[in-house]
């Protein structure tokens, strides 16, 4: 539960934030080489009228601006200034890897690979143990971005672990394109969560490297509908509606290169395919070969590789499986 006491001041980071208070709180890491502080920006508003706490993160993975954008968006806009409650953006968590446009932390590790963290480990593990044991106690709902690796764009989807009901509702409300149940990562910031019985609603959209204006916009708009579930939304924000019920998929695949070469995409992010349809073709730099590829099975194309070049065995598409 929030650690919010019978004068709805919440505490949090050894601070206090009274009711219709606006605070920024840095959240100390370690210095750069340069013995330059790191400290990462933790965007408090806290209305005067209690109700839930909402913690919106972004860039877990430095490269994954989409994310950045979204909760940029949020500030910018004024849409985190609740009508109730409490909203905590965090809109860069690695900071590290947000300097460097890199996925990892300097000591080379996955952020969301080292939860609930430790308090004597690595870089990235004290980080989130800190993140864990100073911050996320006070949350009762946590949305967090992501976007997909490298060159495989991801269409806009909410996972979410299959048999938690409350996390479903949430997914339903929020709409995104897609809902994928997908398993939880061991040591990742979803499953620290879900350990403590938080729901979690982790959104994918996009790429790395890349800020996409549509990916952001379902980002934003399904933050200002659960805002709006909770009556947290101002009346003065104006909701966009999704124009239909967000495609629940239960089972995905990858499909894979069958030859190594130049890759041919000729389908959108999102489409849905029948089994035996024409996707792409590969072929060498020579013209001597050309190589089809068709879809498996009926099903929703939800990651694209966009790179120009593959290898044999590498993943092309994600593709829902069962309908």
């Amino acid at each position: 539960m929030p650690k919010i006491n019978g004068k709805n001041v919440l505490h949090i980071l050894g601070e206090k934030i009274k009711p219709g208070e606006v605070k920024t709180i840095d959240l100390s890491t370690a210095k750069l080489y340069t013995h330059t502080d790191v400290n990462v920006p933790i965007i408090i508003e806290h209305s005067r009228t209690p109700g839930p706490v909402v913690l919106i993160t972004a860039g877990i993975h430095g490269d994954e601006i989409n994310g950045v954008e979204i909760v940029r968006q949020l500030i910018r806009r004024k849409i985190n200034e609740p009508e109730k409650g409490t909203i905590i953006c965090i809109p860069v968590v690695n900071i590290y890897g947000f300097l460097n446009m890199e996925r990892t932390y300097p000591d080379g590790r996955d952020l969301n690979r080292v939860f609930p963290g430790t308090k004597s480990g690595s870089l990235a593990s004290r980080f989130a143990y800190q993140l864990i044991n100073d911050v996320l106690p006070v949350a009762d709902l946590c949305i967090d971005f992501h976007a997909g690796g490298a060159k495989r764009f991801n269409a806009p989807q909410i996972r979410i672990n299959e048999g938690n009901s409350e996390s479903l509702k949430y997914a339903q409300i929020f709409n995104a394109p897609f809902t994928v149940y997908s398993k939880l990562l061991s040591k990742s910031y979803r499953e620290a969560c879900v350990k403590k019985d938080l729901p979690c609603l982790l959104f994918e959209g996009g790429m790395s490297a890349d800020n996409n204006k549509e990916v952001a916009k379902e980002g934003v708009d399904g933050v200002m509908r659960i805002l709006k579930h909770l009556g947290m939304l101002k009346e003065k924000q104006k909701i966009n509606e999704a124009a239909a019920p967000t495609i629940m998929i239960n089972d995905t695949r990858w499909i894979r290169a069958g030859h190594s070469g130049l890759f041919h995409n000729k389908i959108n992010i999102g489409d849905f395919v029948r089994k035996g349809q024409f996707m792409a073709s590969i072929t060498d730099p020579y013209g001597t070969m050309y190589r089809n590829v068709k879809a498996p099975n009926d099903g929703y194309i939800i990651n694209i590789n966009y790179s120009p070049i593959v290898y044999q065995g590498d993943a092309i598409y994600h593709i829902s499986k069962e309908l």
